[in-house]
C-alpha cells in the first residue's frame, strides 16, 4: 500500500488533528490511505516522547478499537507514560470527563461498571419511547422560525433539538441550556489534539464547579431523571464515587448534544451541496433513516477515536508499534476506505451500508448511539417536510467550519424556505 510518490507533509497530518487547519481535510484523508494502512507521525501531545501513529484503514481501525487486551485507552497505566488527560488540566478543577476518570478514558472492567450504570438508560427501546418527545421539540423549534421564511439553521435548529432532548433525561434546567451551550462551544473549539487554547481551563473549571452544584441541587430536590438516579446510585456506594458521578454527568451533557448537533447541521450542508440527493430524500422520507447512516459515513461528527496505548509490543498492518506508543484512529478516513465501500468519495443516501465507525467500535462505542439515530431521523425528517424549498441563503463560499479534535462542525448555517 504505500507509496512513496503520495507522501504528505508531517505538518499537513497534524494540522488537521490539531484543529489548527480549517481546509476540506478529506483530500489530506485520502492520500494517508495511500501511504499506508497505519503511517507514522510524531508524537503530537507535548511532553509525550516517542512514535504516534495513525490509522487510517477500517479493517485496521476496527482492529485497534476492539483489541482492548493490546490497546488501551489509559495510557497513564503504562509505566513511563503519563496520563494526558492530566497534561493540560488544572489540578484544583472539579473532575470532568476531560481531566479525570470518565468511561472514556477506562478499560475492563472500571468501564464495564461505569457504562452498566447509564446503559440501562440508553437502551434502544427508550430511545425510541422519546421520538414523540423529540418530534415536539422539533416541531416547536421550527414553529419559531417558519413564518420569517428564513433562519441560521445551526442556532435555531441543530443546535437546540439535541440539548433539549439530553436536558430533559438529565434533569438540567431549561434556564442553564445557554450557559452549557456557552462552554460547550468553547471546550469543543478550544481542544485539538496537543493544543488546548488560552482560556479554555477557565471554561472547563466553570463546566464541572456548574455540576458539582447541580448534584448538590439534586441531592436537596431529587426528581425523575437521569442525574437523580445516578446519585441515588452514588450514595449507595460501591458503584460511583463522586469525581466518577460528576465525570460521567459532564460527559453524558457534552457528549449527548455536541455530536449530535453537528450531525443534524453537517448533514443538512452535505443534502444542500448534493441536490440530487436532496431531491431524492424529499421525495420520500422513508430514506431518512439510511440517508442518517450514510451522512454519519461520509462526514460523521467524529475526525479520530480517542488515542489508544499499546500495552506491549505488536504488529498492525506490517508496522512495528512499541509498547506505550500512541496509536489514533482515524473515523472520518475509515468511514471513507476504498476497500470497504464503492465509490467512497461519494455521497448516496441509498447506499446499504453493513459499517461505518462514525459512533466508534468495540466496548467504547457511543453509548448515545441509538438517541443519535432518533434524534437524527426526526431532525431530517421534520425540517425537510416542513421545509421543502430549504437552501442556503449565503453564498457557499461564506458556509464556516470549525475543525476540532474531536468533532467538526458548522459555526453558522443561513438558509432559506
Amino acid at each position: 500500500m504505500n507509496n512513496s510518490d503520495q507522501t504528505l507533509p508531517e505538518k499537513a497530518i497534524l494540522d488537521v488533528f490539531s484543529g489548527e487547519s480549517d481546509e476540506n481535510p478529506f483530500p489530506i484523508f485520502a492520500q494517508m490511505r495511500t501511504m499506508g494502512s497505519v503511517i507514522p507521525i510524531p508524537s503530537p501531545i507535548g511532553g509525550i516522547d516517542g512514535q504516534a501513529w495513525i490509522v487510517t484503514r477500517m479493517e485496521e481501525a476496527m482492529q485497534v478499537l476492539k483489541d482492548y487486551v493490546h490497546f488501551t485507552v489509559d495510557g497513564g497505566s503504562i509505566e513511563g507514560n503519563i496520563d494526558i488527560r492530566q497534561n493540560d488540566a488544572d489540578p484544583s478543577a472539579p473532575p470532568t470527563f476531560l481531566n479525570a476518570k470518565s468511561m472514556l478514558s477506562v478499560d475492563e472492567p472500571d468501564h464495564r461498571r461505569l457504562r452498566r450504570l447509564v446503559s440501562k438508560v440508553f437502551t434502544p427501546k427508550y430511545m425510541e419511547s422519546l421520538r414523540p418527545r423529540v418530534q415536539e421539540i422539533a416541531d416547536e423549534l421550527l414553529d419559531q422560525v417558519q413564518d420569517k421564511g428564513e433562519m441560521d439553521l445551526v442556532k435555531d435548529y441543530a443546535y437546540p433539538l439535541p440539548i433539549n432532548v439530553i436536558s430533559d433525561m438529565l434533569g438540567v434546567p431549561q434556564a442553564d441550556h445557554a450557559q452549557i451551550q456557552g462552554w460547550s462551544a468553547a471546550i469543543a473549539h478550544g481542544r485539538g489534539l496537543g493544543r488546548q487554547d488560552p482560556g479554555v481551563a477557565e471554561q472547563i473549571r466553570a463546566f464541572g464547579e456548574y455540576i458539582v452544584q447541580l448534584v448538590a441541587d439534586k441531592r436537596q430536590h431529587p426528581a425523575d431523571d437521569l442525574i437523580s438516579q445516578l446519585v441515588a446510585i452514588e450514595e449507595e456506594g460501591d458503584r460511583l464515587d463522586e469525581a466518577e458521578l460528576i465525570s460521567m454527568i459532564s460527559l453524558l451533557i457534552f457528549a449527548g448534544h455536541e455530536t449530535t448537533s453537528n450531525l443534524i447541521a453537517t448533514g443538512t450542508l452535505m443534502l444542500l451541496d448534493h441536490p440530487e440527493q436532496l431531491e431524492k430524500l424529499k421525495t420520500d422520507l422513508n430514506l431518512v433513516p439510511a440517508a442518517v447512516e450514510e451522512l454519519l459515513r461520509f462526514n460523521g461528527p467524529a475526525t479520530i477515536a480517542g488515542p489508544r496505548f499499546a500495552t506491549e509490543d505488536i504488529v498492525l498492518a506490517g508496522q512495528q508499534i512499541k509498547r506505550g506508543d500512541m496509536v489514533i484512529p482515524v473515523l472520518k478516513s475509515a468511514s471513507r476506505d476504498e476497500l470497504q465501500f464503492t465509490d467512497s468519495e461519494e455521497l448516496n443516501i441509498t447506499r446499504k451500508i453493513k459499517r461505518h465507525l462514525a459512533f466508534g467500535h468495540g466496548i467504547h462505542m457511543c453509548l448515545g448511539a441509538p438517541l443519535a439515530r432518533v434524534e437524527g431521523d426526526v431532525a431530517f425528517s421534520t425540517l425537510l417536510r416542513r421545509m421543502p424549498n430549504l437552501r442556503l441563503s449565503v453564498p457557499r463560499e461564506n458556509v464556516s467550519w470549525h475543525f476540532t479534535l474531536s468533532s467538526q462542525g458548522l459555526t453558522s448555517l443561513p438558509v432559506a424556505f
